[in-house]
């Protein structure tokens, strides 16, 4: 498995980043990271976009999901018969998102690793493909000023801000809680509970984690944060909900 890891994902995204570095010397590491990052994640674009779009899709009918739970009154086979009846009346694939998250992560964790232990400002010249160059010199402090190779609160921080505002996009909103606390049922309960986590303590995990690292993770963080954000918030201008395209007249005013 580590062999398929490095060969695959890897060694083919460290020979990106050097080329990129060999190619435009005067590029510090900090804007290398970025620029990279950035390209990396356009080429996964028509996978994730497809992994956005179904997230659109699940938010579009939270309320029926809701609804069909209400007149479940219980029936968990009756529920969950009339919820794949729905997304096959919307077309949704409730595993594509995950099965397209699935496909992603072997490269997120070769970025991470790239640019948590990849050496830089060394270069380890084994693992360059024959045509790749080795830089001259490998410039490590972003912009002039950050040297990425030690610990930035302010970087740390930037990470925790992007990753809360990522996850609030990207997650549905939960229902408000009708009645007393408790009355709702286990799994709503569960659900509320981690999307509260996800919200506000998975950014606190990125802080920590962030400032306990070489900054040019933190670099890298913001970078994927920042561009999820973006493919959010581009999925939603293009995506048409189903209610817009069913009757595709104009509308008159009377």
């Amino acid at each position: 498995m580590s062999y398929l890891f490095h060969t695959f994902c890897y060694n083919p995204l460290y020979n990106g980043l050097i080329a990129l570095l060999a190619v435009f010397p005067w590029m510090d590491a900090g804007v290398a990271v970025i620029i990279f990052t950035i390209l990396v994640k356009l080429a996964l674009f028509p996978i994730s976009k497809k992994a956005v779009r179904t997230q659109l899709l699940m938010k579009e009918i939270q309320k029926d999901i809701e609804e069909i739970k209400k007149k479940s009154g219980g029936n968990k086979q009756e529920e969950a018969q009339k919820t794949m009846a729905l997304y096959k009346e919307k077309g949704i694939n409730p595993f594509s998102g995950i099965f397209l998250m699935l496909i992603q992560l072997p490269i997120i964790f070769a970025l991470y690793f790239i640019f948590w232990k990849g050496g830089l400002p060394i270069v380890d010249s084994s693992l360059l493909y024959s045509f790749i160059p080795v830089p001259t010199a490998v410039n490590m402090h972003f912009l002039g000023f950050l040297d990425i190779t030690k610990t930035s609160i302010v970087v740390a921080a930037l990470a925790a801000i992007s990753q809360f505002y990522q996850i609030r996009l990207a997650m549905p909103a939960m229902p408000a809680v009708k009645g007393k606390i408790g009355e709702g049922s286990f799994k709503d309960e569960l659900a509320r509970s981690m999307s509260v986590q996800m919200k506000y303590v998975l950014p606190v995990f990125v802080f920590i984690g962030a400032y306990n690292l070489p900054s040019v993770v933190g670099i890298y963080w913001i970078t994927s944060n920042l561009f999820a954000i973006g493919q959010e918030l581009y999925m939603r201008k293009i995506h048409k909900k189903p209610s817009d395209t069913k009757n595709n007249q104009p509308v008159v005013n009377k």
